[in-house]
Formats: C-alpha cells, sequence, structure tokens
C-alpha cells in the first residue's frame, strides 16, 4: 500500500470489524468457529468503524491493554498482591514473552499468579467474561467464587447458570447452542477453578463464547 493510502488499518470478517483487545482465539469461536482453517479475514486501510472499533495507535497501546487485563484477573484472583509484589522487570517479561512467542519466558511469571494457597483450594474469584454472539451486549463479567460456602467445587455449569441461564439447555430438549473455550467445548461439569488454571488466556482470563450450533 502507497502510505498517503494508509489512514488506519482495521480488520473485518463477514461484515463485522474484529476488536483488536479481543483475544484472536476467542474473536474466531465467536465468529468463525465452524469454518475452515487459515481464517481469512479482510484488512482496510480506510473508512475506521468508530461506533464499532477502538483507536490502537501504537504497540504500546496494546502492551497498557494488556497489561491492564492481568492487573484486574489478579485483583479478582489474589487482591492483587501478586502483581503488585512483582518488579517491573517482571511486568516487561510477561509482555515480551507473549509478544516474542516465548512461552517459557512468559511461563516463569505467569506461573506465580496461577498459584493459591493450598487450603483455599482455589483463587479468591474467578476472572471470566462471557460473550454472546447473538447479542450486543459487550460481555458479561460478574464476581464468582470457584469454591461454594459448603466446600464443593463450583463447575462451569455452575457459572453459567447463575451468570447466563440462557446458555444452558433443558436436558430433553435439543441443544441449540455451544459454549465454547480455545475451540472447545468442554464438559459443564469440569471445576472452574480447573478451567481458570489451564485455559485462561495470556492475560489470565477465562473468555468464554456462547455461539449458535451449526444446523448441519
Amino acid at each position: 500500500m502507497r502510505q498517503e493510502d494508509v489512514s488506519e488499518i482495521w480488520f473485518e470478517y463477514e461484515g463485522s470489524p474484529l476488536k483488536w483487545h479481543y483475544p484472536i482465539g476467542l474473536l474466531f469461536d465467536l465468529h468463525a468457529s465452524n469454518t475452515a482453517l487459515p481464517w481469512n479475514i479482510t484488512v482496510h486501510f480506510k473508512n475506521f468503524p468508530e461506533k464499532d472499533l477502538l483507536h490502537c495507535h501504537s504497540k504500546d497501546v496494546i502492551e497498557a491493554h494488556f497489561m491492564a487485563c492481568i492487573k484486574e484477573a489478579d485483583a479478582l484472583k489474589h487482591k492483587s498482591q501478586v502483581i503488585n509484589e512483582m518488579q517491573k522487570k517482571d511486568h516487561k517479561q510477561l509482555w515480551m514473552g507473549l509478544q516474542n512467542d516465548k512461552f517459557e519466558q512468559f511461563w516463569a511469571i505467569n506461573r506465580k499468579l496461577m498459584e493459591y494457597i493450598p487450603e483455599d483450594s482455589g483463587f479468591r474469584y474467578i476472572p471470566f467474561r462471557i460473550y454472546q454472539a447473538t447479542t450486543e451486549r459487550p460481555f458479561i463479567q460478574k464476581l464468582f467464587r470457584p469454591v461454594a460456602p459448603g466446600g464443593q467445587l463450583h463447575t462451569l455449569g455452575d457459572l453459567l447458570k447463575e451468570v447466563c441461564p440462557t446458555a444452558i439447555t433443558p436436558e430433553d430438549d435439543e441443544k441449540t447452542i455451544q459454549v465454547m473455550i480455545h475451540g472447545i467445548e468442554p464438559m459443564l461439569e469440569t471445576p472452574i477453578q480447573w478451567l481458570s488454571e489451564h485455559m485462561s488466556y495470556p492475560d489470565n482470563f477465562l473468555h468464554i463464547s456462547i455461539i449458535p450450533r451449526p444446523t448441519d
């Protein structure tokens, strides 16, 4: 592209502008989970959709958003104690490990954010966001503990029943929706603490997509 033809780059799939601050796996689950890979998206250089997308003028904006999510997740999990005990170089290592696709570099720091005191049986609250493909609402996010007062572990099904009951299909009814995380449909009996530890995105949030089940 000639420089004079470029105003601001943005991405779109089948008429839907793609939010740069959403993880790409989440975007695929929401918009294209039943299509073949590689995912074909359209790159635009003009006509930025102001109503649909945030501006992203530099990599610094992406880093700032990523670190804000990390800090929010740790506030939910550990009252921010873990992230606040880290030094600035640790924060930078998290970001650089992600940016350069260096898992060991990233995990050396992120591992600490995934730990908890054994007697607590889990995090204080689970960092999650639920996205529904059929609604204009950005996402659902509420406080949810991984362990019930009686000590039993809450499951993905428990979470959905409390914060998004429309995602639960009655036993005798035909399933018309899918609950997706990272391109797979986890069992509703899966403990939410386990999912948070093993299926969170790099920003430490569980990004859960509620999408229509394909009819064919």
